[in-house]
């Protein structure tokens, strides 16, 4: 596989506070990758330095194989896309003409305004004024505005918080799209479920180290309970041991017509990453 992103021992100190420290990772090639931990962790000064905008204290941070430093050179910003809390867009302006100027500043067909905007759920709203926005339209525009040049690599720093389920999922499936065209995602989230809905892997940041890395359903199945749960129709829930043991009580239980429903208990993203650090993902 080739490696996008390689992380390396790396360290970043503010003072005496350190905010990273001894982070290894990888990013492949066409994947989506989480970065996952609460406010605070170090989500956003890793895409800080991954982006070129700040640099580490020590260690290695390579990009398209290149030091991360060097992508704050105008040469490569063609290469990747980043989305955060404060992407700015010009007010007075529409959306259309918005994504015009960044047409040309990477010198990008109009075309591909339509396409983008189609992604996103926007395409009869182009004329309207970005200062009259929602907020979940505006977090919309961004996104459209960063897949316009078709980054190799889109960095995306909590792109849904504070958004609305109907509006993250227009955001989830535009990045879906994108990654099926071959771009490959950086995603920072405190938002387990938006990391089990479009992550290959995750890796787990808490005090500035990471704490686990792996698929989301492999991880699940590492944590979870040697058990199923069954709900019956009578309102019980019943837990009973995964394998031959507990074979013959869900048997009767389907025999006598009992079940309403039966399932494994795998945790939750959240629920693992709560066992592990003892903290919630706020």
């Amino acid at each position: 596989m080739e490696h996008i992103i390689q992380v390396k021992s790396l360290a970043k100190i503010y003072g005496n506070q350190a905010a990273l420290e001894d982070v290894n990772f990888t990013v492949e090639k066409g994947e989506t990758f989480g970065f996952l931990g609460p406010s605070g962790a170090g989500k956003t000064t890793t895409i800080k330095i991954l982006t070129g905008q700040l640099l580490q204290t020590s260690g290695e941070a390579t990009v398209f194989g290149k030091p991360a430093s060097s992508l704050n050179k105008p040469q490569y910003r063609r290469e990747f896309g980043v989305i955060t809390d404060n992407s700015g867009l010009y007010s007075r302006l529409s959306i259309e003409d918005n994504l015009n100027l960044y047409c040309q500043l990477y010198q990008v067909s109009t075309k591909r305004i339509g396409e983008v905007l189609e992604m996103v759920s926007l395409s009869e709203e182009r004329k309207k004024q970005v200062a009259k926005l929602s907020k979940g339209m505006f977090q919309r525009v961004i996104l459209a505005r960063a897949l316009l040049h078709k980054p190799a690599l889109l960095f995306l720093d909590e792109p849904t918080s504070a958004l609305d389920p109907a509006n993250s999922a227009l955001i989830h499936q535009g990045l879906r799209e994108l990654n099926k065209e071959g771009t490959t995602i950086f995603l920072t989230t405190h938002d387990m479920n938006e990391a089990e809905n479009i992550c290959d892997r995750v890796a787990f940041l808490h005090q500035g180290r990471i704490q686990l890395l792996d698929q989301p359903k492999k991880l699940r199945r590492q944590f979870a309970e040697a058990s199923v749960c069954i709900e019956l129709k009578d309102g019980r829930e019943i837990n009973v041991p995964a394998g031959p043991e507990g074979a013959k009580d869900i048997y009767d239980y389907f025999a006598s017509d009992q079940v309403v429903s039966i399932h494994s208990n795998e945790p939750t993203l959240g629920d693992i990453f709560v066992e592990l650090t003892g903290r919630k993902l706020v």
